[in-house]
């Protein structure tokens, strides 16, 4: 399940040697933590040894200081309430840090950590702590797990450097427990303080100071930016406006006597501001993801990166409370994205603007359902290309700058149709290269039968070149010419443009027949006759010589010719025939692409 992020406490006091700094280096004298309260780095030395001498404490190991210890600063807090909670550390990502978190309510009975990161920061993260890194770093081994609390629970925590120098860091208190219980979510009963815990706050904002006390007599207030207490003159009310940041004093002189004098610190993070950027828009498929970051140099303006956080939300509400940041890598889907922008102020998350969005637009481009080529038959003079049913959201651009979404051509070549998403002033844009084929109805020159008897063949040959197909009778196409195993008899023959240029059928006599036949009275191969007419109608055989005379008329039922003409035998050479039969129609049909020679030997 997503967690509820909430960014409680934010603020980071860099300057060291501030007489007011927030730190303490002992256990003992932990600086409390609570609503409002800021933190403060800077540390400098371990104090006394918390951990008498032991050698670890948890992950913390004994350091070249001889304890545990090396540069630390130690806090308390007190649960409110119920929930998920954790913390961020910020700190400078050239620094070492690490953490240790007690659950305990004496500083003598300490036990080990429930929660303790001692990894250097190789990575340079600018953050630690439990629970997620508000950065949106995924895998940030110096985070531990989510706290679950209870209300009235005590804890201390202790920061330690192991850098050289150290500029400090702030503490940020996350989890839902701040969302179901945003004003008590820590208990400010561990802080006893007529003017209450340290500020921080936004300079767009006036701090009130409130010390009414019931048996007041009179009021001073003071102001210290560094150089001491001054007395602010004419300000004897028991409230005080601040704007400036400083150290403030309140003397109260009561009727019991028992004066009450009250200190608290003020500070003022520069409130961020959040600049405009572009909308996007983009073509589904055009890329995967959108890298948000783009946007961080324009919506930051003159602001630093390094006092600025700039993160992106899907929604008002989770860009308001500093949920749900959404991923860098923002995946493109279609249709309209609105995305709001945060800038928060790394001294102090309560310091942010969020008045800024912008949307990331996908549009679908056009799904395609017109052909990329078409044909052009011989026998029109045009044909249509592009879309024949176009989608008013698109507008349709071709390149020979006609704007209608198909049109009308009468020779082959390549057209080009660019078509836009109307919505999309142009971005989302596909083009497509329509082929346009000059294709030739087919026609039969010839058809070759083989002289076979046994194994009859065609070969079917078209006029002109063309991606022609080929059927016999009622089969299947087939992109041969050549039908083998074909049986005597009549037979239909088919050539097909399949591009729809049409086709052309034609019936055909398929017989066999000797090349030659030698009728010398031996027995064997004395008489010619073509085999297989037995399946046509009233076929007969027209024997011609060389020179166009008929010599013989053979029926179905002759038994063949004897190579004589009038009882006269003739002389051996070549002689020709055809074939004729009566058709479906009962006219007499002669055999197309039968008209051949055979040889009569002696």
């Amino acid at each position: 399940m997503r967690k509820l992020v909430y960014l409680f406490i934010l603020m980071c006091i860099v300057s060291t040697g501030n007489a007011w700094a927030q730190v303490s280096s002992d256990c003992a004298n932990a600086v409390p933590i609570c609503n409002n309260t800021p933190v403060n780095g800077g540390t400098d030395g371990y104090g006394a040894d918390d951990f008498k001498e032991v050698q670890t404490s948890g992950c913390l190991e004994k350091t070249l200081s001889g304890a545990i210890e090396s540069n630390s600063a130690w806090y308390r807090f007190k649960t409110g309430a119920p929930g998920q909670l954790g913390f961020n550390i910020g700190i400078d990502p050239e620094e070492d840090w690490d953490f240790a978190l007690y659950k305990a309510s004496d500083c003598g009975e300490l036990g080990d950590p429930i929660r303790c990161n001692f990894y250097d920061n190789k990575e340079q993260n600018t953050y630690i702590g439990v629970g997620e890194d508000p950065s949106a770093v995924t895998n940030n081994v110096q985070y531990e797990q989510w706290l679950e609390v209870e209300a009235g629970e005590d804890y201390y925590l202790m920061v330690n450097n192991f850098s050289n120098v150290n500029s400090g860091f702030s503490i940020q208190f996350s989890g839902n427990v701040f969302v179901t219980n945003p004003y008590d979510a820590l208990d400010c009963s561990i802080i006893n303080n007529l003017l209450g815990p340290p500020i921080a706050s936004c300079d767009t904002e006036t701090i009130s100071l409130d010390a009414a006390t019931d048996d007041a007599l009179k009021y001073s207030w003071y102001k210290d930016i560094g150089n001491g207490f001054t007395v602010l003159p004419g300000e004897i009310e028991e409230t005080l406006k601040v704007v400036e940041a400083a150290m403030y004093r309140v003397v109260v002189e009561t009727k019991s006597q028992n004066d009450i004098i009250s200190d608290v610190q003020v500070a003022f993070t520069k409130a961020p501001k959040s600049f405009g950027v572009s909308d996007e828009y983009f073509c589904f498929g055009e890329i995967d993801a959108y890298n948000l970051s783009e946007k961080d140099a324009r919506v930051l303006g003159d602001q630093s990166s390094d006092e600025v956080v700039v993160t992106y939300h899907g929604t008002p509400s989770d860009a308001f409370y500093g949920t749900n940041p959404l991923s860098k890598s923002f995946p493109l889907s279609v249709g309209e994205h609105q995305i709001f922008i945060r800038t928060t102020a790394v001294e102090n998350s309560k310091c942010f603007d969020v008045s800024e969005e912008f949307s990331i637009t996908v549009y679908e481009p056009l799904v395609k359902d017109f052909p990329l080529m078409v044909y052009l038959c011989e026998d029109n003079t045009n044909v249509i290309i592009g879309d024949v049913s176009p989608d008013p959201r698109y507008y349709y651009q071709w390149d020979s700058g006609e704007t209608s979404s198909s049109i009308s051509v009468a020779q082959g070549g390549t057209y080009t149709l660019s078509i836009f998403d109307g919505e999309s002033d142009g971005v989302c844009e596909n083009t497509f290269e329509i082929q346009v084929v000059a294709s030739k109805t087919p026609r039969i020159k010839n058809i070759k039968i083989s002289e076979l008897q046994d194994n009859n063949s065609i070969t079917i040959v078209p006029i002109g070149e063309g991606e022609f197909e080929f059927k016999l009778n009622n089969g299947p196409y087939q992109a041969e010419q050549v039908f083998d195993n074909v049986s005597p008899g009549l037979h239909r023959v088919t050539v097909n443009d399949p591009r729809g240029c049409g086709s052309v059928t034609e019936t055909i006599v398929v017989v066999g027949y000797s090349k030659f036949f030698t009728p010398n009275g031996d027995g064997v191969n004395d008489l010619w006759h073509i085999s297989g007419v037995s399946s046509l109608k009233d076929p007969v055989v027209f024997i011609y010589d060389r020179y166009g005379k008929l010599i013989k008329q053979l029926t179905k039922n002759s038994i063949g010719w004897n190579g004589t003409l009038d009882g006269h035998v003739l002389p051996a050479t070549d002689y020709w025939f055809k074939l004729s039969y009566l058709d479906t129609n009962g006219q007499r049909s002669y055999a197309k692409y039968i008209n051949s020679h055979f040889s009569l030997k002696r």
